[in-house]
């Protein structure tokens, strides 16, 4: 069985995951940091948690994570910082240790504390230069409110016929508020000064947005006792956010010691700041100049913090990128070093580690070089194997750029169970040609082909880029698109479409005109043909106008299929639906028949591999049985329809071979005999629900008892039996690889439960039972998908762009070709490849992969530098 199976798939590298080996490491304590390091470079070990009781704190290297994310907060400030000062980071395309790890913690301390020196100083700075600025906007606009004020009180003060103007240097100590009786008359104003009470105010700049509120509260503070003078100034830095913001300078003149109080508060609350405002004209103008001189010192040195931090941080970007990822290393070594135990008697480190078999020797090299490069002692790592101990080891496949895509795809519905059957080997090709049968066009595939080269063109460049999540899938799938691309064209060759246009690439139709009148229109004129009886020829006559000139098109008995596809002829006519939905139908279910048929063989592939016969025999058998004698058979019919041109109706034959076994009628007559041959179909079909049913479930609990009876023999003659013991002398377990995507082992160990067995293998063969009927409905999505695509782009077509081009006009012209070219690109080329791409999915997952797939694995992730570094990145 085994040679006549044998097809060279063993000799697929996916085929079957990479054997695995789990080996133990003995590393002495001064040496584990560099051979650790070493071993991340190949990236060959997944090592083992030897540690799971105890928690992070715990374990040996604690102290040194620590200390490695204390470098790592430190490398995230001066990256922050880097960023805001707009500089640019360095990239390195390769790392190199050019400093150690004491080294640059040292470093990273004292540029830390220089930086948050620099730019505490500098936050100091800039919130003094804010209130100078502030200060000076006020002496300035503050100013003008009390010179216009002096001089609106010494006109007031003066007669009508005197025109003299206070001088400037006038102060404060006389009223601004006079009563209005002493100014009636026109005599001079006379003001009690023993009765009038000398007004205070308090001076500042708010934000303009809470002016409003400002006064408001400072009217029902005060009860209306306050008189307020405001201006805007604009944009002005913010002293205590450092931003720039709208800000309005306030003068609140007051009376008392009470409302001073309470406008001190309302200002505090508001966020205003309050400056001091002299009196005196002279002081004012002495303050402003005083400010000014000020502003300019605090300038030059802001300037000059700000070039000794920009000099820092320069230092800083050029090594950034170097010491993240001497960081990164070193945590990620640590990491591994707390998963080892440690064997104080011999002061060295014991690790577990899993690795591939084939790679064994190429870590035993690296152990050798690492006690060689290593100062601290010349003794080597020692690697020896271990047994598992009945433990799965992990699932790694060696992929390359080409399989990555395609094996992400099965990966996404589970990762396969150790050396079982890989999916990703049939997966390259079937995946590409059902997306192409329901996305089949010849134009849709050219435009994917070149959307597919332009990313493999760009393929260097763009790996090294810093890609959004859309296009890292994109170019990530970039083969799967090719492959895509390519049997789109070639299912559009066959449906004969080029964005829903006919092709005559492989010349005209097949079909001829039968019977035509004596004169045809060529188009310019009638022209005299003759009567004709026969065919006419193609050559001098447009079958397209056969039906006008009253003949009929019909295929000739002499006549060769067409060449290759379906013939144009079909295009454009009433029956093209008809036609095509019926082909499109029938070739779907027998692309399902025969891709579920692979799955089913692949399970047999997994019985043998594991020498599961139970499985082979009772499930395999029944269930290649089971589909194919119903609907197998059902594909036959399609095909022996197709080859004899037969007219019978297969739903009728389905129907009537469930509901009335041996009868057959004219309707559904294909070949003679048929009627007794379903009824033989049928009743081996039902045979097989019970085989697949009974028997293993029996079988496994006949095992069972006889280990009971081998195990209780063993402890008679011995007298004990230890669990070493029955390791030792227990049957070895099979695995039960059946079909379904189930656990079929149950049983298989040391516990047993005939009752779990027979419900498992109970839905098992009810699932697979009802799975044969819809799996097989499921595929008619080929004939679905590509239906709709096709009337899609059939209709962009004639109700778009030739409705445009009827209109004889550019300008609608141009307008149907843009709306034409997005429809295309937009629904066809976006949401329908992405439709199809789903469902070929679908298909792979539940349809094809159920059949023999497990999925319940687990990835081999070793330990690798590559991985830290690309998760940074």
């Amino acid at each position: 069985m085994a040679k006549l199976l044998d097809f060279g798939f063993e000799n697929i590298d996916l085929w079957r995951s990479e054997e695995m080996q789990l080996v133990q490491l003995m590393i002495p304590a001064e040496s584990a940091h560099d051979t650790v390091a070493a071993l991340g470079d190949i990236g060959l070990l997944q090592f083992k948690d030897l540690n799971t009781e105890k928690s992070a704190f715990q374990r040996t290297y604690a102290n040194q994570v620590k200390r490695c994310d204390e470098m790592a907060r430190k490398l995230r400030f001066f990256t922050e910082q880097v960023e805001k000062a707009g500089l640019k980071i360095a990239q390195h395309p390769t790392w190199e240790r050019t400093i150690s790890v004491d080294e640059l913690e040292a470093k990273l301390e004292d540029m830390e504390r220089e930086v948050l020196e620099v730019n505490s100083n500098n936050e100091r700075l800039q919130r003094s230069h804010a209130e100078l600025e502030e200060l000076q906007v006020l002496l300035e606009r503050a100013g003008q409110f009390f010179d216009a004020a002096r001089a609106q009180a010494a006109r007031d003060a003066l007669p009508a016929s005197s025109a003299v103007v206070p001088a400037p240097s006038q102060d404060f100590s006389s009223p601004l508020l006079g009563d209005a009786r002493d100014r009636e008359g026109g005599g001079a104003a006379f003001v009690d000064h023993a009765k009038a009470g000398r007004l205070g105010f308090v001076a500042g700049l708010v934000s303009a947005e809470r002016l409003s509120g400002f006064e408001r509260l400072l009217f029902r503070a005060t009860r209306g006792n306050m008189f307020l003078r405001t201006t805007p100034v604009g944009r002005v830095q913010d002293p205590a956010s450092g931003e720039r913001m709208e800000k309005v300078v306030f003068v609140v003149f007051f009376a008392g010691e009470r409302a001073r109080t309470k406008i001190m508060k309302i200002c505090e609350a508001f966020g205003a700041n309050r400056y001091p405002f002299p009196e005196e004209v002279a002081r004012q103008h002495q303050m402003h100049a005083e400010v000014t001189a000020r502003l300019r010192e605090l300038s030059t040195t802001i300037d000059a913090g700000d070039l000794h931090r920009t000099t820092v941080l320069q230092g800083a970007a050029t090594n950034l990128d170097q010491w993240t990822t001497l960081v990164r290393r070193e945590k990620a070594v640590y990491h591994t070093l707390n998963k080892f135990s440690l064997d104080t008697s011999r002061k060295v480190l014991v690790a577990e580690a899993w690795v591939p078999a084939e790679a064994r020797a190429r870590v035993a090299e690296t152990l050798r070089a690492a006690a060689e490069a290593s100062h601290n002692t010349g003794v080597s790592a020692v690697l020896q194997p271990m047994h598992a101990g009945g433990e799965a080891p992990p699932t790694y496949f060696a992929t390359n750029k080409f399989t990555a895509c395609f094996q992400n795809i099965v990966s996404a519905y589970g990762v396969a169970r150790y050396r079982e059957v890989n999916p990703t080997v049939f997966t390259i090709m079937t995946f590409p040609f059902l997306f192409a049968v329901m996305f089949g066009d010849f134009g849709h595939g050219f435009l994917m082909l070149l959307f597919a080269a332009v990313l493999l063109w760009n393929e260097k460049k763009m790996s090294k880029m810093q890609l959004d999540d859309m296009t890292v899938m994109a170019f990530g799938g970039r083969y799967c698109i090719l492959l895509m691309a390519i049997f789109s064209i070639f299912t559009g060759a066959l449906y004969n479409e080029f964005f829903s246009i006919p092709m005559a690439i492989f010349g005209d139709t097949r079909f001829k005109c039968w019977g035509v009148a004596d004169k045809v229109w060529n188009g310019t004129a009638a022209v005299t043909v003759g009567q004709i009886d026969g065919f006419a020829s193609n050559k001098d006559f447009d079958i397209r106008n056969c039906k006008t000139w009253g003949g009929r098109v019909l295929w000739p008995g002499d006549a060769v299929p067409y060449v290759f596809g379906i013939d144009p002829i079909w295009h454009g006519r009433k029956t093209e639906l008809p036609f095509l939905n019926s082909f499109k139908m029938k070739m779907s279910i027998v692309m399902g028949v025969l891709h579920m048929d692979f799955g089913i063989i692949n399970c047999l592939y997994n019985n043998m591999f594991f020498r599961d016969t139970v499985s082979t025999l009772f499930e395999f058998i029944p269930q290649m049985i089971f589909l194919n004698f119903i609907f197998g058979y059902l594909s036959i019919l399609i095909v022996a329809k197709w080859c004899t041109g037969s007219t019978a109706d297969l739903y009728h034959v389905m129907i009537n071979m469930f509901l009335s076994p041996g009868s057959m009628d004219d309707q559904g007559r294909v070949f003679n005999g048929q009627g007794g041959l379903q009824v033989f179909l049928l009743l081996i079909a039902f045979i097989m629900v019970p085989t697949m049913l009974l028997p293993k479930p029996l079988i496994l609990k006949k095992r069972h008892e006889q280990m009971q009876r081998e195990r209780g023999a063993v402890e008679m003659a011995h007298g004990t039996f230890s669990h070493d013991d029955e390791e030792g002398h227990a049957p070895a377990p099979a695995p039960a690889h059946g079909a379904g995507g189930h656990d079929g082992g149950h049983g298989h160990g040391d516990h047993f439960d005939f009752g779990e067995i027979m419900v498992h293998q109970m839905i098992h063969t009810i699932e697979f039972i009802l799975g044969a009927v819809s799996n097989t409905a499921s595929y008619l999505r080929l004939w679905a998908l590509s239906l709709a695509h096709s009337q899609l782009s059939s209709v962009f077509f004639d109700r778009v762009l030739m409705m445009a081009m009827s209109m004889n006009s550019i300008g609608a012209i141009f307008i149907g070709f843009f709306v034409f070219a997005c429809a295309t690109l937009g629904v066809l080329m976006v949401m329908e490849s992405l439709s199809a791409f789903l469902h070929a999915m679908r298909l792979h997952w539940v349809e094809f992969q159920n059949k023999f797939y497990r999925g319940d694995g687990y990835q081999f992730t070793p330990f690798t530098f590559d991985a830290h570094d690309k998760e940074e990145h």
